[in-house]
């Protein structure tokens, strides 16, 4: 799906999002929906659209061969004997869940424990050539309701773009993104934002690192979010323990589905961590997914949960996720809530497999 514009992060620029959809059916013609959000290139984790394809035909979907399902939760116990391949555990799962909440005659976000009806949304900009730049592209975002904006930021594109933008808009909800752009020899790069009344300051160093990232909170007043490195409740017991940061930006597909994702955000809850809902630039299915997640009422801060019209021309859901007033309306409608739109899906697609569980 081309984007409607390039995105650039520290890891690279993106201008089209790779995605593969698993539509799974029940004999009884039940059919869910996930969305694998793995990128074309290992940049974020290890994998990558191909290769965490290869997991769910080869690995992943013939575990569910023969297998009695009595809830959905029962897929992130049977997948666990595979390590890692988060995403394409996700993908396989999240579709899982869908299938469940239409037996269960009810619409995802009440299915998983969700009551917020219109949830608070933010929006995520990518690095700007200049301040001046960032400045206007934020001012369009706050005109269209976003209640928090995130801007992605390395060395050298940093301190002087949040110091401009935060002279424009001095009340703004704001954070910061490094997606693991920064070390330690960038300490008084990363204290001088500290100046900026920051809501955080999102995973500055390394995706596996818990230990310089505790260093740091130390040191600044500013919360720091990890990301990356929150891949199972197990790594977010860990940030706990170490002191590592104050918030976490859970995403469903790091994290191997919505049943860790749940098990995560209770634990948040219970210690006193902040825990929004993040974003992979998902399509329209995905999205759906994570207003389910975000509607569970320990989502207090504003995730990435933006608009259909955000990054594509045209989403693969025939009603489009829309932003009014900064919030998003959680789907009323039994399982994920959205209907795909199958003419824009079979536009979009170049390879199509069926696999038959017999």
């Amino acid at each position: 799906m081309p984007l409607l514009a390039p995105f650039k992060t520290s890891y690279g620029e993106m201008d089209i999002k790779h995605l593969c959809i698993v539509k799974l059916a029940s004999e009884d013609g039940i059919e869910g929906y996930g969305e694998l959000d793995a990128f074309e290139f290992p940049w974020y984790t290890e994998e990558t659209t191909e290769t965490a394809g290869l997991i769910i035909k080869d690995y992943l979907l013939p575990l569910l061969k023969g297998v009695d399902l009595q809830n959905p939760n029962q897929v992130n116990t049977l997948f666990k004997v595979f390590r890692g391949n988060e995403m394409a555990k996700a993908a396989v799962e999240t579709a899982v869940w869908d299938m469940f909440a239409q037996v269960a005659n009810q619409p995802l976000a009440t299915f998983v424990g969700g009551s917020i009806s219109n949830i608070d949304v933010g929006v995520s900009i990518g690095i700007q050539e200049s301040p001046t730049i960032l400045v206007s592209i934020v001012r369009k975002y706050v005109s269209e309701g976003y209640s928090r904006v995130k801007l992605k930021i390395k060395p050298g594109f940093d301190v002087e773009w949040v110091k401009q933008v935060r002279a424009a808009f001095p009340k703004l909800n704001l954070m910061v993104d490094a997606n693991s752009a920064y070390t330690r020899a960038d300490i008084e790069t990363l204290k001088q934002l500290d100046k900026y009344d920051l809501a955080m300051i999102e995973q500055p160093f390394g995706p596996t690192d818990f230990v310089n990232h505790a260093w740091l909170q130390r040191q600044i007043a500013t919360p720091i979010c990890l990301d990356e490195n929150i891949r199972s409740l197990e790594d977010a017991k860990q940030a706990f323990e170490l002191k590592s940061a104050k918030a976490i930006n859970l995403k469903i597909a790091r994290v191997g589905g919505l049943a860790e994702a749940i098990k995560i955000a209770e634990f948040c809850a219970e210690n006193n961590i902040l825990v929004w809902c993040g974003g992979m630039y998902e399509a329209g299915i995905g999205r759906a997914h994570n207003i389910a997640l975000a509607s569970r009422a320990e989502f207090t801060f504003p995730g990435d949960i933006s608009a259909s019209n955000r990054y594509f021309h045209q989403d693969i859901i025939q009603n489009e996720i829309i932003i009014d007033n900064g919030k998003i309306a959680t789907p009323a409608n039994i399982g994920i809530g959205v209907t795909v739109d199958q003419p824009v899906l079979e536009g979009y697609c170049t390879k199509r497999e069926v696999i038959v569980l017999d």
